[in-house]
């Protein structure tokens, strides 16, 4: 599934669309959530719901209703 299509499901709240992007994004999630050489299960799960709200809120194109 391309990204586009992934993004439009987990804002429709499709749960495996939300984890499938988590899962793309968690080596980057995880290397920011170190904080003095320690991993902080805190903050990684913090950034985890900030970027699920981050999709949600996302300004994704609706499509056109149909006529």
């Amino acid at each position: 599934m391309e990204f586009k299509e992934m993004l439009k499901y987990a804002k429709a709240y499709d749960k495996r669309a939300m984890m499938d992007i988590i899962e793309m994004y968690r080596p980057l999630l995880i290397s920011k959530s170190v904080v003095n050489g320690k991993f902080d299960e805190d903050l990684y799960q913090e950034f985890v719901y900030t970027m699920l709200m981050c999709i949600l809120k996302f300004p994704y194109p609706q499509s056109k209703p149909e006529e």
